[in-house]
Order: C-alpha cells, then sequence, then structure tokens
C-alpha cells in the first residue's frame, strides 16, 4: 500500500499517522471511535463506484457512489484547450479514470481548500501526472507530498476562459473557480464551500466550518462577496450537489448582507 486515506475525510496521507490532522482541526471531525484509514482496495472492495453526470454543457459532475469522506461531488469543467478537475474525490478505479478520460485531457487538478483534496495525487498519477494545484497558504495541509503538486496565490488563469481566484474565509487558501463560458456565457463560479449554495436554492452560506457551526465574521464575509464580485456569474455551484442556478452573484450579495446583519446583532429582536 503506498498511501492510506481517512475514512472520516477521505484526504490520501502519505503515511498512518494517529490522527488525520484535517479532521482534528476545529473545521471538522474525528468519529467517536477514533481514526479510522481505508484504501482504494478497500473500498473498491466494498463496492465503491464513480458515476459521472452532465450538470450543464462541457460541465460534469463527479460522484462516488456511495460517498467518499465528505462525500464531495468533484466537477470537470471542459473547453477547447483541456479540462479542470475541480474538488477531486477521495475515490477512483480505472472506470473512474476512463469516464473522466472520455470527456477530454485533464490539464489541472485543484481543490478549492484542504477538505476537497482528495486523493488528488492518485488522480494525477491516473491521469499521466497533471499538475496539481495548491493555494500557497494551505500547503500545510498536503499529507503527501508529490512533485505533482504545484503552488499558487492570488488568481491565476488555468485554461483560456477558466481563472482560480483565492477570497480566502474558509481556510487562508479558499479558493473558487471562475468559468466564463458557464451559463451560456453568462459565468459560472465553482465556490466548494467558500461560499455554499444553501438548500433553499436562493441562498449561501459563509462559515469557518460547517459541521461544527462557527461562522465567519462580518469583515471577513464582506471582503469574500467584494472579492468574488469582480467576476460575472449567474450559476453557481457548490461542492456537493447544492446549485445557484440563476442570478447568482446577487443571491451572494443578499447573503452576505443578510449574513453581516445577524452577526452585527441587527436582527436581534427576532430571537
Amino acid at each position: 500500500m503506498s498511501f492510506w486515506i481517512c475514512r472520516t475525510c477521505a484526504v490520501e496521507h502519505a503515511e498512518k499517522v494517529d490522527v488525520c490532522r484535517i479532521c482534528a482541526d476545529e473545521r471538522q471531525w474525528v468519529p467517536a471511535e477514533g481514526q479510522q484509514w481505508t484504501s482504494l482496495d478497500e473500498l473498491a472492495a466494498d463496492g465503491y463506484r464513480v458515476e459521472v453526470a452532465e450538470l450543464e454543457p462541457d460541465l460534469y459532475g463527479v460522484s462516488s457512489v456511495p460517498g467518499t469522506g465528505i462525500g464531495q461531488q468533484a466537477k470537470v469543467v471542459r473547453t477547447a484547450a483541456g479540462n479542470l478537475l475541480w474538488d477531486p474525490l477521495g475515490f477512483l478505479d480505472d472506470d473512474a479514470v476512463r469516464q473522466v478520460r472520455a470527456l477530454g485531457e485533464v490539464r489541472a487538478i485543484a481543490a478549492s481548500h484542504p477538505h476537497m483534496f482528495g486523493v488528488q495525487v492518485e488522480w494525477s498519477r491516473a491521469l499521466g501526472g497533471v499538475p496539481v494545484l495548491v493555494a500557497e497558504a494551505d500547503l500545510e495541509w498536503v499529507a503527501r507530498p508529490d512533485p505533482a503538486i504545484r503552488p499558487w496565490s492570488g488568481r491565476t488563469e488555468v485554461l483560456p476562459g477558466v481563472t482560480l481566484a483565492q477570497p480566502g474565509g474558509h481556510f487562508p487558501g479558499s479558493a473558487v473557480a471562475h468559468w466564463a463560458a458557464g451559463a451560456e456565457g453568462r459565468g459560472v463560479l465553482l465556490s466548494g464551500d467558500t461560499i455554499f449554495a444553501n438548500p433553499d436554492r436562493t441562498s449561501v452560506s459563509f462559515m469557518r466550518s460547517y459541521p461544527n457551526r462557527i461562522p465567519l465574521s462580518a469583515a471577513v464575509v464582506e471582503r469574500v462577496t467584494r472579492y468574488v464580485e469582480d467576476f460575472a456569474f449567474d450559476r453557481l455551484y457548490s461542492n456537493f450537489t447544492n446549485a445557484i442556478d440563476a442570478d447568482a452573484r446577487a443571491v451572494v450579495r443578499r447573503s452576505a448582507d443578510r449574513h453581516i446583519g445577524w452577526v452585527r446583532g441587527d436582527f436581534d429582536h427576532l430571537t
């Protein structure tokens, strides 16, 4: 076995440790029964598989069934110059690689933040040594170093019309991917849970920890919102199946103003 996978977050580790550092952090959690490890072979033997579904033209959702770790849905953005694999899963097998390859050549792999690293190095190796872009501010969370990992910061155009940008918030390096051609040219923001699409499909959330309910401050929410307002986008996809189908840029602003109002105390009379 060349690497191990934390069962709780599905992030790859070069070796077993007493506890996964990502899960021990206040933004995540360790099961009551303690740290548990698994492997690709074990997951495959347990019946895990990968499904690919079109979300809109040239955008695909990649999911493991059942969900591994946190259970994110990875995304593949397809362009004429190659593809981006975003928020890679914590599982793959030969069929998963075949399905992703069938969409075109993956030119880069990137995660919105460390919870979404998955088995990013293994995806890179399976896809021919594709660069794995990791925000410089979050390099300390990489538990399986590899020459494929390339640090970045600020903004970088990974493919024509596809830009990685780092508003921070959830993690210092928390990133979004802006796809200018998405939503029939109106723009798409792949936000991970830097900005999380809520189940009501009409609002988003900003949190330091989602499972442990730790909010971000008003100042940080305003900073993140202003940062992404530099981009034109009508649709937003978070790191699960949640999405804001239309008017997403305005939804982000309204949700930010609501969050800021609540943490400032504007609505205390409702409590």
